[in-house]
């Protein structure tokens, strides 16, 4: 349940909740409930408010430790991938090849319209840099030992973009985010039972809907940086980019 679906469903899930609320309401209006009765609903409504604000509060929390840690493994990736060319430069003209390769890794990553997926093009690329760089065959001592450098470089790269990929997904289970629907609903059919019919109760009711499933989309957005309104900006590759063409 993601992208637009989730909101959509949350809205009409609480509007529909409080409007189901009010009708029992007219229904049995005539019975008066006991005042004990009254306190029991009372106090099962204020659990739900506490046990949908802990799930809130988890869900935010964890939609923004995704977003942060899909933000800095770009950055790390990017910085490799610097330290890389940096190094191969200092190789020499051995290390052109692998160059070239790794400027082609990064200018196919950027075309994409998501980097943080795997793409075969650039991958394909990224292997072919390593298969070029383990074939550099090197006698000088010094470039000996940058070369090696170099090889670990990288296999960090490696690393780190595979934990990009990895760490794009979301992280919010679809089970905790139906149990949040179900609860806000029941808040909302318990507000509508309690409340009367007019258009201000009718407008609270809409706005308080409308702010919830927003809150509830960009948590999602958050959730999975891929694509939508939170994208991931793609500049730590820019920046990358730019620094490999000087």
């Amino acid at each position: 349940m993601t992208g637009y679906l989730a909101p959509i469903l949350t809205f009409l899930a609480l509007i529909g909740a409080a409007e189901a609320g009010a009708l029992v309401h007219l229904r049995f209006r005539s019975q008066r409930p006991a005042a004990d009765t009254i306190e029991v609903v009372r106090f099962a409504a204020n659990i739900f408010v506490v046990m949908t604000s802990v799930v809130l509060g988890l869900m935010v929390d964890s939609a923004k430790n995704t977003y942060e840690t899909n933000t800095n493994n770009l950055h790390k990736l990017a910085t490799e991938l610097i330290l890389l060319d940096r190094n191969l430069r200092t190789l020499g003209p051995e290390g052109a090849s692998v160059r070239e390769q790794l400027l082609r890794y990064v200018q196919t990553s950027l075309r994409e319209a998501d980097i943080l997926e795997t793409d075969p093009q650039a991958e394909a690329a990224l292997d072919a840099a390593g298969l070029s760089l383990r074939a550099i065959r090197i006698s000088d001592e010094q470039k000996l030992a940058l070369w090696n450098d170099a090889r670990q470089i990288y296999r960090q790269v490696v690393r780190d973009r595979w934990t990009v990929v990895d760490a794009a997904g979301g992280t919010i289970p679809t089970p905790m985010l139906v149990t949040l629907i179900v609860w806000l609903a029941a808040i909302f059919a318990g507000m509508g039972y309690r409340t009367p019919r007019n258009a201000v109760v009718t407008t609270t009711f809409l706005a308080a809907a409308l702010l919830l499933s927003s809150a509830l989309y960009l948590i999602l957005e958050m959730d999975r940086p891929t694509s939508g309104l939170m994208r991931i900006s793609n500049a730590p590759f820019v920046r990358a980019l730019e620094q490999m063409q000087r």
